[in-house]
């Protein structure tokens, strides 16, 4: 079955489900007020005095109203997860059809406009890459994925990450059960308080402390003990000889003044662990169920049996140490309550409770950077897999060692979808010792989106997903793109300057980090013909030095004579367009040579200008 029938069968599986719980959920609700309202008649039968039952059956509801609320929430909690998978599914079946921009997280927070190519490669943003392909509910899986696309990997890596998600893509039951996971109780782990709260260094490890805080507290409970039969003698319920009042003063008074002191003594401690705790484990629940799945899943992958097997801790399960978490800082929110405020000091609750944090750190607080790790890791690859189910002919790329060289069979953008619109795909190929194709072209005729194309399609490749093509043969590459430069009224730079700053950033990457796939669109267009031959001729040859490859394109025609002087190093390529009957039509394919003609006289005629 394809991935669209597959998902679609799956929707209308759970939508069913979704109407015919929703149907029990209406038939138990209306049960429930019947029963409340049975339990309304009895009590008014009793009042009005016309009853011949005892009062006892007023009692009879309640186990009913119990029960029945009980499913109730059952049928809840059921129906909330059939929506998490529908809305699952449903944004399955919109990413193949092309109508997924804005249905996924944009991953803003990640885009720096500095950055080498993240902007001009559409990476993050409504409608983007990570738009497309991100499925994690973690923080850490967020950051991971974004780590990926921002950072080119070793090809040991990517060829580890190509099999996981090889792996990983057809089970889709796994990819659903990440996605239905409960998130609306502790669900924004901050990763970055988590783990440092893990590492921090123990407090409160003394041997004689936690059986000395235990006979502490039994002293402190039967203070309060002392306490209420005081007050009730006191009050005349109970009738208690002198000197049984005598020592229950003499106890309580003492031991509560003592008990106070070993309160006051620790107070600092306990509020800062109880404190540290609160604000780096919030939003737990969502960990433990993602580890929960993972853990459940028997992989094939290497890499996912390292990830599986790294989710333990002396034998433990990780997500059996996050639940333990997960209930002790559940126990300590009862701090709050009224009754704990008044009694607790005197059993030294929050002693207790900082030592039992303090004990589950010492066990797994190193551990919880590397779960969070691993979680993350789990969650990108899964997102790498979704995509790469959802796109069956899609391929991987090969990684090969040596000089820079990308080679590409029918390459088309990810980003747009032949179901939405005409993708028109192309074969490029630079091989050593070609370097650099210059790409001349008219206006709209394609030349920027085919830098985009093989620029996403690296990122992609290089973070272990499959690409938008029939072949692909690369060599690692370090991208530098300079596609989407514009001028900032708030740093005072011009569209120009932004330019030739990002050109030195491309230069530098070449230094530090080659081979190097270098992506200039319009290479120097905001100076004067004479500057930006110099200029461009001085700069692609720089490149060409470190070992870099790439494209350049230019409306200059001047500018495709640089191929000239570095001979087989540089080659020309262009994209055209017709005139059909007034009108400009673009095949956007890219040809070999330099073009031959201009449409920008065409394009101001057709909207309006007379020239």
């Amino acid at each position: 079955m394809n991935p669209r029938a597959e998902y679609a069968n799956r929707l209308a599986a759970r939508r069913a489900s979704l109407a015919t719980l929703d149907r029990r959920h209406q038939t138990v609700g209306y049960a429930r007020v019947l029963v409340a309202l049975c339990g309304i008649a009895i009590a008014g039968t009793l009042v009005i005095g016309r009853a011949s039952f005892s009062a006892w059956w007023l009692l009879a509801p309640l186990p009913f109203l119990f029960l029945l609320g009980g499913w109730l929430e059952r049928l809840e909690a059921s129906s909330a997860t059939l929506s998490r998978a529908i809305q699952f599914y449903e944004r399955g079946v919109a990413r193949i059809d092309g109508h997924w921009p804005g249905t996924g997280t944009p991953g803003t927070r990640f885009l720096d406009e500095h950055h080498v190519y993240a902007r001009d490669l559409d990476l993050f943003g409504c409608g983007s890459l990570f738009d497309l392909i991100c499925n994690a509910r973690t923080t850490t899986g967020e950051e991971t994925l974004a780590r990926w696309l921002l950072n080119p990997s070793v090809p040991e890596d990517v060829r580890q990450r190509q099999d996981a998600v090889k792996d990983v893509g057809p089970r889709v039951d796994f990819h659903e059960q990440m996605a239905i996971v409960d998130g609306q109780v502790r669900s924004g782990v901050n990763p970055t308080s988590l783990t440092a709260w893990g590492a921090r260094p123990l407090e409160l490890q003394s041997r004689l402390l936690r059986p000395a805080a235990w006979g502490g507290s039994i002293a402190g409970a039967l203070v309060l003990v002392a306490i209420m039969a005081y007050l009730t003698a006191l009050a005349g319920v109970v009738a208690l000889p002198d000197t049984t009042l005598l020592a229950l003063r003499v106890y309580f008074l003492p031991v509560g003044v003592l008990v106070s002191a070993v309160v006051w003594r620790f107070k600092a401690r306990t509020d800062r662990i109880l404190g540290e705790a609160e604000s780096a484990t919030t939003y737990l629940a969502l960990l433990e169920r993602l580890l929960l799945v993972a853990e459940a899943e028997t992989f094939a992958s290497p890499r996912l049996v390292r990830l599986r097997t790294a989710l333990q801790t002396d034998g433990q399960q990780a997500s059996r140490r996050i639940a333990a978490l997960n209930r002790l800082m559940n126990i300590a929110d009862i701090r709050r309550n009224w009754f704990i405020r008044l009694t607790g000091p005197l059993v030294l609750f929050d002693l207790h409770m900082a030592c039992r944090l303090e004990d589950w750190r010492a066990v797994s607080g190193p551990s919880v950077a590397r779960w969070l790790a691993t979680i993350g890791e789990i969650e990108a690859i899964a997102s790498l897999a979704s995509y790469h189910y959802g796109r069956p002919g899609h391929v991987f790329p090969d990684l090969v060692d040596g000089p820079g060289r990308f080679e590409a069979d029918a390459i088309g953008h990810p980003l747009l979808d032949p179901s939405v619109m005409r993708v028109v795909t192309n074969d490029v190929s630079i091989i050593p010792p070609l370097q650099i194709l210059i790409v001349s072209g008219s206006n709209m005729s394609g030349k920027s989106t085919f830098l985009r194309t093989l620029g996403i399609n690296v990122v992609l490749a290089q973070a272990g997903g499959p690409v938008y093509a029939t072949r692909m043969r690369l060599s690692p590459l370090a991208v530098g793109a300079s596609i989407h430069i514009q001028d900032s009224l708030r740093e005072g730079v011009s569209r120009f300057y932004a330019e030739i700053l990002r050109l030195k950033q491309i230069m530098d990457a070449a230094r530090d980090r080659a081979p190097l796939l270098f992506l200039i669109d319009e290479f120097l267009h905001g100076t004067n013909s004479h500057d930006r031959l110099l200029g461009a001729t001085a700069i692609v040859r720089g490149l060409v030095d470190r070992g870099a490859i790439g494209l350049i394109t230019t409306h200059d025609l001047a500018l495709t004579a640089i191929a000239g002087p570095l001979g087989p190093n540089a080659g020309n390529v262009h994209f055209q367009d017709d005139v059909r009957e007034g009108r400009l039509h673009y095949d956007y394919v890219m040809r070999p040579g330099i073009v031959s003609r201009s449409n920008a006289i065409e394009l101001m005629r057709s909207v309006g200008l007379d020239v």
